[in-house]
């Protein structure tokens, strides 16, 4: 693939400033102004429990490992 048309893909991929001014229009007549609050409420909700749900998995990995590292390398038993 040449330069030329990397960027050329690239382009055709992000929307420019009248795009953006459709898909908004597009949002507000199939939602209404009322539904929009909710739907952003929603998608917030939807990301923060996402977040706290990627934090708890990274903390329990976490945890694991300090307990291994706590745990002794060697079951050596004292001779009796």
């Amino acid at each position: 693939m040449t330069l030329a048309a990397i960027k050329y893909i690239f382009l055709l991929s992000m929307p420019g400033g009248t795009e953006w001014i459709l898909i908004i229009l597009a949002v507000l007549i199939l939602f209404g102004g009322r539904k929009i609050p909710e739907f952003m409420r929603g998608i917030g909700r939807g990301i923060r429990e996402f977040n706290d749900a990627k934090s708890n998995v990274k903390r329990e990995i976490e945890e694991g490992m300090s307990e291994k590292e706590k745990q002794p390398t060697s079951s050596s038993t004292p001779n009796q």
